[in-house]
């Protein structure tokens, strides 16, 4: 295992090249052509910046830990370790960021075994950047992050991310929208998952569901989360968020109230 002081020195260089792929993506996206984008299947967008900013990050993280293997969307580096593997999403709110919609991020975590041990998330447009490791906090911009202290869902905020391929799902997923919209502040979409995680980390929303999500999309803000005094499980309340696609993640007092209201839809 990893020493907390060793974490600490993985995590500032890991800030580092997170802000560095910000910088490079902000940049591209003052001149960006949707004729750049391409289509991984039906609604699955990427381009150039999303290959060229995880390129950067991978080159990046080479160096800071040879020993770990990747995890990564666009492909740039297959291979994995059997301890340590970074899972990185390079430019998460792609749709976003094609459209010209200012919220998306990069999202970096490193994962032990199948332990989350480090994460950051950098969002690129307001220039914030929240990060963690396992036992050592949650922050954003050197400040300490806290998840909200609001009692119960009648006084959260939800965040949660629309199904955009793959909906045989669907009439559950809209199901739990109609209760929630009922008993909760309401309903946010920012269109960035691990945007979504780090503003539950940091008290802007209560909590955050979504599924058919992957590994990149959820490590980064997951331990921040966690980190932050939240909670993240899977819909039936079990450990297997990162790589089970079912995410649910609060500031831990509304988690059984959402997990109820998930079990009348999603428990078969």
């Amino acid at each position: 295992m990893l020493t907390q002081e060793k974490l600490q020195q993985i995590l500032e260089k890991t800030k580092v090249i997170a802000k560095k792929a910000g910088a490079f993506i902000r940049q591209e996206r003052q001149h960006f052509d949707m004729d750049a984008v391409e289509h991984k299947g039906f609604n699955d967008l990427v381009s150039y910046v999303d290959k060229e900013a995880e390129k950067l990050i991978v080159d990046g993280l080479s160096e800071v830990l040879p020993e770990a293997g990747f995890i990564t969307e666009e492909g740039t580096s297959t291979t994995q370790s059997d301890d340590l593997n970074w899972i990185i999403d390079p430019l998460d709110g792609t749709t976003n960021f094609i459209h010209g919609i200012p919220v998306f991020s990069v999202s970096i975590a490193l994962i032990q075994k199948d332990e989350l041990i480090l994460g950051v998330v950098y969002e690129v447009n307001l220039d914030e950047c929240f990060y963690a490791t396992k036992g050592g906090g949650a922050f954003c911009n050197e400040k300490p992050i806290h998840v909200s202290k609001a009692p119960d869902l009648s006084a959260s905020l939800i965040a949660t991310g629309f199904p955009y391929y793959n909906f045989d799902l669907i009439d559950r997923y809209l199901a739990t929208l109609k209760s929630l919209m009922q008993t909760t502040h309401g309903l946010r979409r920012f269109g960035s998952a691990a945007v979504d995680l780090v503003y539950v980390a940091c008290g802007r929303a209560e909590g955050f569901f979504e599924y058919n999500l992957n590994s990149y999309d959820v490590a980064g803000g997951a331990i921040i989360v966690q980190e932050a005094g939240g909670k993240v499980t899977d819909f039936s309340g079990g450990k297997d968020f990162v790589f089970g696609r079912q995410i649910l993640a609060t500031n831990g007092n509304i988690h059984n109230e959402i997990l109820d209201e998930l079990s009348k839809d999603w428990s078969s």
